[in-house]
């Protein structure tokens, strides 16, 4: 059995860069930049709708992005017709469309990457999820701190 290194900001970054050298072709092909699939993304699992303060406070907060980000690739989604925003920001039949062709394409790779056993998956799941609680924890107090001086 291969020896592993230990679970470290290294490995991470080192995965995030993979999965993104993985992901860029596949949304370059399709003309979606990431920003854009991220809005794409969280407002399909909205069901397809949701509150413009709403979606851009879930991306920011999740992404480290500032709204003005968020808003550019709203924008950009309007314009080329994936996305209503004169409301909720809502998917058009076309952003619908590319939403799920680039999710199958993506749950293709996943399943090839991630055939790894549940229990694996789980653990990892759980590790990653209390290391971002905690650096969010973290971050949190270093702006408030940075917002009392």
């Amino acid at each position: 059995m291969p020896d592993y290194p230990p679970l470290s900001t290294q490995v991470i970054g080192q995965t995030e860069s993979a999965l993104g050298a993985i992901l860029e072709p596949l949304l370059a092909r399709t003309g979606v930049t990431f920003h854009q699939w991220l809005v794409l993304t969280v407002t399909a699992a909205s069901g397809a709708s949701i509150d413009r303060g709403q979606l851009i406070a879930r991306i920011s907060d999740a992404r480290k992005l500032d709204g003005a980000t968020v808003e550019t690739a709203i924008a950009e989604l309007t314009t080329a017709g994936l996305v209503t925003a004169d409301g909720p920001v809502t998917l058009t039949d076309a952003g619908r469309i590319r939403y799920h062709n680039i999710r199958g394409a993506l749950e293709e790779i996943t399943a090839r990457l991630f055939d790894l056993p549940r229990e694996d998956l789980a653990t990892a799941g759980r590790v990653l999820s209390i290391v971002t609680s905690r650096a969010n924890a973290l971050l949190a107090g270093q702006q408030a701190s940075a917002g009392a001086v």
